[in-house]
Order: C-alpha cells, then structure tokens, then sequence
C-alpha cells in the first residue's frame, strides 16, 4: 500500500470519535507500530486534529473533512465507467474493489457533482462474465503481482490439452474475452492464454525474478517488431 493510501485510510479509521489504538492500526493496515506513530505524527504536522499518544490511543476531534474531490463532468463520467466495466468483466476481487471506489467517491465529492454518478448512463451486464472465469482472473492478477510460477492445463482453439507451467505477466481485455501474457516453460518461449480456455489452475509457492529476455518489456518489444496482421478471430 502507498504512503499516501495509507494516511488517508488512517484518517477513515479515526472518524467517529473512536479511540484506537497504535497496534490495531498497525494490524489493519499491516505495517508496524512504529510506522504507525511516524504516519499519526505527520498528520498532526499538516493541521488533522488528532489527540493521543503512544501506548494509549489517538482520537479524532469532530469537524475535520478532507478536501472534497473536484472533478470535471467528463472525468466523473470517465471514472464511472471505468468502474462499472471493472465490476462487469474483471475478477471477483476488483469487481468489489469497483463497488468500493465509486462508494468513495461518491462520498468525497461536493454536493452539485453527486448526482452525476447516478446520472451516468454508461453501463455494462455482468451475465457474460463466468464465475470460473473472474476466479481464474483473481487468481492470476495476484501470481503476476507476487511473480509467483502457475501451473495450469489449457486447451488451445483446436481442442488439444496442454500442462503448462508458466510465468504470468499481464492481462488484456479484447471485449469479450480476457487473455494473459506469460512466459511458457514448456515452449521456453512468451505465449498468450485465453482465460476461457484454461482447464485447471494450481498458484505454486515458486517465484520468478526479472530475467532479461523473459520479462513483460520483452514481450512488448516482441509484438511491436511482429509484422503479422491482428487476427481477430482469435479472441472471439
């Protein structure tokens, strides 16, 4: 979590006039208590009325607010339907962190822009979207982030099996179908899945560091100097 995410969910945490203390901050957060005494000291410096101390607790006077949020028409409409195409088509973590964000923001704008959400009518149906597909989604999101080797068994648009073990590395939306960009061990060579295809799933306690060659960068440079035309069929 960034600093600055952090700070702001420190803020969340000390609303209502509850005292709470340095170690359950530190716990719902995941950081150490230290961390936490040095966050509470600067949110002092820069004028949230904070009271407490160390070993105690701290309480938020009444009264503080953050600044509300100002966005544009366009950048609120923009922000909705980024939102709503994340609860629709992403995995089952992100479409509720979706849910989350729009709740937030909505709560932080100023009154005379709150209504645009609801007046939004850019929308999105969710029925398309599998649950085994949003499963496979999360899990695949979180082995790219942690860089941790997936095992999975795939079948290509021909029908034939495949064990695969393979380095995630991104996802990509193509409207209908999601597909991930991964280093194949099997073909010591990059390769794209559709998510649709893949059989089984097994998330391995294996990492992979950056290797020159392998990486996500390399996979770029690689499709940018490929001069074969886009074949849509492929991702219908």
């Amino acid at each position: 979590m960034r600093r600055a995410d952090r700070l702001f969910q420190i803020v969340q945490y000390l609303r209502g006039g509850r005292l709470v203390t340095a170690a359950s901050l530190a716990g719902r957060l995941e950081v150490s208590e230290r961390t936490i005494y040095r966050d509470i000291a600067d949110l002092q410096s820069t004028g949230v009325p904070i009271d407490g101390e160390a070993g105690v607790g701290y309480i938020m006077r009444e009264g503080f607010e953050l600044p509300p949020l100002m966005f544009s028409r366009d950048e609120i409409v923009a922000l909705v339907t980024g939102a709503r195409l994340a609860r629709a088509w992403g995995g089952a973590t992100v479409a509720r962190a979706a849910e989350e964000a729009l709740i937030k923001i909505q709560a932080v704008l100023p009154d005379n822009a709150k209504g645009q959400i609801a007046q939004t009518e850019i929308h999105a149906p969710d029925f398309m979207m599998h649950q085994d597909v949003r499963e496979r989604f999360d899990l695949l999101e979180q082995a790219a982030d942690k860089r941790r080797i997936v095992e999975i068994g795939y079948q290509d648009a021909d029908g034939t099996s495949t064990a695969r073990r393979i380095r995630p590395l991104g996802l990509w939306f193509w409207g209908k179908v999601w597909t991930l960009a991964a280093w194949c061990e099997l073909r010591v060579d990059f390769r794209t899945f559709r998510l649709d295809r893949i059989e089984t799933i097994k998330q391995t306690s294996d990492q992979f560091r950056p290797e020159r060659g392998r990486t996500l960068a390399d996979y770029y440079r690689l499709k940018e100097r490929d001069e074969r035309p886009f074949d849509a069929d492929r991702f219908r």
